[in-house]
């Protein structure tokens, strides 16, 4: 079968094959049609200047017939070059899993940097303010003109695109605050209450339980997909909580009181039969502002002698983990700490158990941890078998570095940024402060996160292979230590 451009050239090649023929059958019947008249004398100078003449007009039909030809013949090989680079650029794309590119955004703004594909400053985008406090978020927007800038977009892009199951918000709720009872159609929800003291309420199937328990900085939350659930700021400074939900898709919320004033009156009349009817229900009025986080200016003559009860630890452990409180791996160059499904659940105390295996019951949920390095520590280069990963500085600064089959990319984080990285993507990340780099950070799985070091995998690999591989005598490879204590983080 001949490509393209093969059959382009050969369209070509018979063009100029053909006009070249006629040109040469036509300058031969002119020569013998001169040949063939009379040669009187008179007739010598006319005959001169009829013969200049015809030899101009070939000339210039030569000329033109080569101007033609040649034009024609480039616009045909043109044609198939474009097809065929267009094709070769599909193809290239089309065939790798997560192309490092920069991408180029809407109305011809500048090509944005690849490590936006990977990093998120939080801080730096829209702010969603509600009466009662404050949300952000680094998240795929359906909508490109959502996004606050290209590199938002970037990120949100390589969120959806890598099919990462991971969104992340910042959830600021002011003292006495509300976050609305609501639920979310399309995904597990994960928080992370970096500050304050908050009482949350949990509503099982049914409505016949609601589950509700405080809790304080460094501790975990739990809510499964479509289960309603509320937070409220019991403290009297402002609640922070890191959110993490398990899509990559735009996260589809419904609050209870949009839910309210979208029902007929009757119908909410009747399913509620309120004391008064339908004339109770007419005295709700929706609020202008969106009451997503509540806060009303009245709210000390509208509640009375409220109360924060909690749950037996039997419900209250499947929606709650006591990060801080839970146990400590320490390495020479940092400290992790897990909330996750443990496969062996020998070490966890009877409460962490049930966290552990509710956790395992549900699907797509995450897992989280707690990531200290210390000054000058390295999280050595590492990939995940089967989680992406999703992590949010808490404090210190540091760098991020990106291994892939195409290049490495290096970039710096600070306090609010918002790294990502693929399933199966070598990473690294090194503290480059005086102080502690601090992390929290989500996997999306909920089986037990697999990972792998390069350590590990260089002392588990035969000397003689790695001395083939990097054509260096095997007795070289006895040089690279194997430490009694785990590297996972280490220090010089």
């Amino acid at each position: 079968m001949l490509h393209s451009w093969e059959l382009g050239r050969i369209s070509v090649f018979w063009w100029l094959k053909d006009g070249s023929e006629l040109l040469s059958a036509f300058c031969q019947w002119t020569t013998q049609h001169l040949k063939c008249m009379k040669k009187e004398h008179g007739m010598i100078c006319l005959r001169e200047k009829k013969r200049q003449w015809s030899l101009l007009s070939i000339f210039l039909v030569c000329l033109l017939a080569c101007v033609i030809t040649t034009a024609i013949g480039v616009l045909i090989i043109s044609l198939v070059y474009i097809n065929n680079s267009q094709s070769h650029l599909n193809v290239q794309f089309a065939s790798g899993v997560w192309p490092l590119r920069t991408t180029v955004g809407p109305k011809g703004q500048k090509a944005v940097d690849p490590k936006f594909q990977f990093l998120n400053h939080l801080p730096k985008s829209k702010v969603f303010e509600f009466p009662g406090g404050a949300i952000q978020w680094a998240r795929y927007r359906n909508n490109v003109k959502d996004y606050l800038n290209d590199e938002e977009e970037a990120f949100g892009t390589s969120l959806n695109s890598q099919k990462s199951r991971m969104t992340l918000g910042t959830l600021r709720i002011k003292s006495k605050g509300l976050r609305a009872p609501h639920w979310h159609f399309n995904a597990n929800e994960h928080g992370y209450l970096v500050q304050g003291t908050a009482w949350i309420g949990v509503v099982d199937d049914g409505g016949q339980v609601a589950t509700t328990y405080n809790v304080t900085a460094g501790q975990v939350i739990f809510f499964p997909q479509n289960t309603l659930h509320w937070i409220k700021n019991v403290g009297d400074e402002d609640c922070f909580f890191l959110l993490f939900f398990s899509t990559h898709d735009e996260l589809q919320t419904l609050d209870v009181d949009d839910v309210f004033f979208s029902t007929p009156e009757d119908i909410a009349s009747r399913s509620l039969k309120p004391e008064g009817g339908i004339d109770f229900i007419r005295k709700f009025h929706k609020q202008k502002e969106d009451q997503a986080v509540n806060l009303p200016p009245n709210l000390a003559e509208l509640v009375m002698n409220a109360s924060y009860a909690q749950s037996p630890d039997s419900l209250v452990w499947r929606y709650f983990y006591d990060l801080k409180g839970s146990k400590e791996y320490q390495f020479p160059g940092g400290v992790i700490q897990k909330a996750q499904y443990w496969k062996n659940g020998s070490e966890l105390s009877n409460n962490e158990k049930v966290f552990s295996e509710f956790l395992n019951q549900h699907q797509n949920t995450l897992a989280l941890s707690t990531l200290r390095i210390y000054n000058n520590g390295l999280r050595q280069p590492h990939f995940h078998f089967n989680a992406n990963e999703m992590g949010y500085v808490l404090s210190g600064c540091g760098k991020v570095g990106i291994i892939n089959t195409q290049s490495t990319i290096e970039f710096n984080i600070h306090i609010g940024d918002v790294v990502f990285f693929p399933i199966g993507t070598q990473h690294y990340i090194k503290n480059t402060c005086d102080e502690d780099l601090l992390f929290i950070l989500a996997f999306s799985t909920g089986d037990q996160l697999q990972t792998l070091d390069m350590d590990d995998y260089m002392q588990a690999t035969s000397d003689h292979i790695l001395a083939q591989l990097f054509f260096r005598k095997q007795s070289e490879f006895k040089k690279i230590p194997k430490f009694k204590e785990d590297q996972a983080i280490n220090l010089p």
